[in-house]
């Protein structure tokens, strides 16, 4: 029996400190330090990540040694391995007795989580106690159909809305065009380019602002992006900003909202949409793809746009609107923001989590 009466102490394990899943674990274990629980991350390999400092414990470690060394020096009640299937198993080899809690995100498009849920069934089945994912309908369906036997807890992601809030800014002198992400198949970086092509023909002094991790894109899809660039004539009307520290953010984001542009998410599928989320909770309009994910915080014509996903016309008449129907573009920023401000506190989550670990007998 522990020590720790209602202390309790868990592990996060992702491959990589980066993207969406690096912003919410930064974002947990701060939250969930208030609430009475110890949270610790692992990753596999270094990331750009690292450079957002938090005071959370951090390991970086792939060899079974250190791993080993690392659960049986700290002695974490339950481990929560995010989309890594093969580490339930490892945890079990390496002689981890506690709760593994299998947590779904940003498992990518609807082909590539499913065979990834299809892939897991053996290892979630001898070695997981419960699965945990965001209020994301695809995800959810497929944990009900394919798993069965496994206690699922839906758990609304967070986001700090009081420093992702809108900020004063030099404006910038053209409208900007921004977007987040991988260069990979799934953000579907090519429709951004075609609409953002589009739009200029209509707003000639509109830009490109692009944010994007090199060290994760796809090399062909790398290649693919400059040729396209300079095929639709894009190289001088683009900047592209690699790593900028997520702190920073907030910053761009109400200088975009500040230009009259908008961001543009063109991805396939979300699990839950982070960029997304944080671009409107500082004031600035979006539209996007119905990607799913971004179904819990995006409202069409409320709180942000969406556009038929391969429908470039669309979505160029959308942007218009959002960009020069000024009482609507001031409607939307304004729903937005109380919306994500009031549906994704970082207490409601780590209530949630509590409710999680209670029911797992995790709290002594």
């Amino acid at each position: 029996m522990s020590q720790r009466v209602n202390r309790v102490k868990v592990l996060f394990t992702f491959y990589v400190p980066s993207g969406g899943v690096d912003t919410l674990n930064r974002l947990r274990t701060a939250v969930l330090k208030r609430h009475g629980i110890e949270a610790h991350l692992l990753y596999l390999n270094t990331g750009s990540g690292l450079q957002n400092n938090s005071d959370t414990r951090i390991f970086t470690a792939s060899s079974d040694q250190d791993i080993h060394h690392l659960i049986h020096t700290e002695h974490y009640d339950a481990i929560i391995t995010t989309s890594d299937i093969a580490m339930p198993g490892r945890l079990r080899g390496l002689g981890y007795k506690g709760r593994i809690i299998f947590e779904a995100q940003g498992l990518g498009t609807r082909e590539q989580a499913l065979d990834t849920i299809k892939m897991a069934i053996p290892y979630l089945r001898a070695h997981c106690d419960a699965a945990v994912l965001p209020p994301t309908d695809h995800l959810l369906d497929m944990f009900i159909h394919i798993c069965p036997w496994l206690h699922r807890f839906v758990i609304p992601n967070m986001l700090d809305t009081n420093h992702f809030a809108p900020l004063a800014v030099d404006t910038p002198p053209y409208p900007v065009l921004a977007w987040v992400g991988r260069l990979e198949h799934n953000k579907n970086w090519r429709e951004y380019l075609e609409i953002s092509r589009a739009i200029i023909k209509k707003k000639p002094k509109a830009r490109l602002w692009l944010f994007h991790d090199p060290t994760l894109a796809n090399p062909e899809d790398e290649v693919m992006f400059r040729h396209m660039l300079a095929e639709y004539g894009l190289q001088d009307r683009i900047g592209i900003f690699v790593n900028v520290p997520h702190s920073e953010m907030p910053t761009f984001y109400s200088m975009v909202a500040a230009s009259g542009g908008i961001m543009l998410s063109t991805s396939l599928l979300e699990g839950f949409g982070y960029a997304v989320a944080e671009a409107i909770s500082c004031g600035c309009p979006v539209l996007s793809t119905d990607s799913d994910g971004v179904r819990s915080f995006i409202t069409h014509n409320k709180t942000g746009k969406f556009y038929p996903i391969g429908d470039v016309h669309a979505a160029v008449n959308e942007a218009m609107d959002l960009m020069n129907n000024k009482k609507l573009r001031e409607y939307i920023r304004i729903q937005g923001r109380q919306h994500l401000s009031m549906s994704f506190s970082p207490d409601r989550y780590a209530a949630s989590f509590r409710e999680m670990m209670t029911a797992l007998r995790i709290f002594h």
